[in-house]
């Protein structure tokens, strides 16, 4: 069910990298049991942050480390967790990272995944560093039965955290969707983080076609298919929750170099270069775009001068044309303020029927923390949901 992926060929992004790490902390992301944690708890594997290595920081335990790291095993079985998926959804890849663990990693690891109905009642709250799973907790975590979970990754070695091997990458088949994940390290050692790329998968039958919804929330199954640059920040990022933290938590392109020497603007102020940049979306339900939300939040001197929003209405069959496909705009270009959010609402909008991807164009660079698209579901049928999901 996966297939590894060698270091050199990372050099160029990966497809499944686009993707949505389903498991971060931010998102709601949780591990909510591990079965030893001295050195380092099982938490940090869902951080947003890259880890970070401080020479002089000890515990009472040892050494501290960024990452989930356990003692050195002296008895039977190997060490492993259960994370909570922070949105459930379908996977595509994912990223086990080792950085900094370089002489006390885990050699191996495999990825298990399950859909479960309920979430099990339990958790883990605290600071777990020194702590190891008590006899009632392995008791209760038993009943979930997750050595027999379907596998996602199989047993599969881990390069030590050095810059260049850090990051292993590895694709998953599986084509379920998931809501926990059972990560085992064979037999004890330490991983820094793991990321978990894939797409949200929502139950629409509830949703009434009259409900307004962001159709392009990460929660929602909302996912990039592509952009022009990302220098800074991915532009993934614009359909997280809630407001961005940061610059960091937002897109932003590098500088164009091909804007002009002496900037002009025309009658409404909007600067008059020939340079843009990009970012192309599927939405999680095909709909019509009532509201659109453009926030440059944190974004002071370095939004967009202007964006404008495209659509277009394609099958799974047809998702593959979206380099090629004839886009309609659906708002047309607007001056954009820095650290400013910004509502344009229906009377602005030029495209009143349904679409189920847009690009969004901003002119020349910048950033943008967060791109909201309020509209309403239109009809869809399941098979053609499932098949735009395993076309990915």
């Amino acid at each position: 069910m996966a297939e590894r992926v060698l270091v050199q060929k990372v050099k160029k992004e990966l497809d499944f990298l686009q993707f949505n790490n389903l498991v971060c902390e931010t998102l709601g992301g949780k591990v909510i049991f591990a079965t030893d944690e001295w050195f380092a708890p099982a938490s940090n594997l869902l951080k947003r942050d890259v880890p970070v290595f401080v020479s002089s920081a000890f515990t009472e335990c040892g050494k501290w480390m960024d990452g989930w790291e356990t003692r050195r095993k002296r008895s039977a079985g190997h060490d492993w967790c259960i994370i909570n998926l922070g949105v459930p959804g379908v996977i595509f890849g994912v990223d086990v990272d080792t950085s900094f663990f370089t002489g006390n990693h885990a050699p191996h690891f495999s990825l298990q995944g399950a859909c479960l109905n309920a979430p099990p009642p339990f958790t883990l709250e605290g600071d777990r560093t020194g702590h190891a799973a008590s006899t009632s907790q392995m008791e209760a975590v038993a009943k979930l039965q997750s050595e027999a979970w379907p596998e996602l990754v199989g047993v599969s070695p881990l390069q030590p955290g050095y810059s260049d091997t850090c990051h292993n990458y590895y694709r998953v088949t599986f084509k379920e969707r998931v809501t926990h994940l059972r990560l085992n390290m064979y037999p004890d050692g330490g991983i820094a983080r793991l990321r978990v790329y894939g797409v949200g998968q929502r139950d629409w039958s509830s949703v009434s076609s009259n409900e307004m919804v962001d159709l392009v929330a990460l929660t929602n199954g909302g996912v990039c298919l592509g952009y022009s640059d990302a220098h800074f920040g991915h532009p993934r990022n614009m359909i997280g929750p809630g407001r961005a933290d940061s610059m960091a938590d937002g897109w932003e392109t590098a500088r164009r170099g091909d804007r002009p020497k002496d900037l002009k603007v025309d009658h409404r102020g909007i600067l008059q270069v020939s340079g843009s940049e990009w970012a192309v979306f599927r939405l999680g339900h095909r709909g019509r775009i009532r509201t659109i939300e453009v926030d440059t939040n944190h974004f002071k001197g370095n939004s967009p001068d202007s964006c404008c929003v495209h659509g277009c209405n394609l099958s799974p069959e047809e998702e593959q044309l979206w380099k090629s496909v004839e886009w309609e705009e659906l708002l047309p270009a607007q001056k954009l303020l820095p650290h400013h959010r910004h509502h344009f609402r229906e009377a602005e909008l030029t495209v009143r029927k349904p679409v189920s991807h847009v690009r969004v164009i901003i002119a020349p660079d910048g950033g943008i923390s967060r791109l909201r698209l309020w509209g309403c579901c239109t009809p869809i049928d399941s098979a053609n949901q499932r098949r735009a999901t395993s076309k990915l």
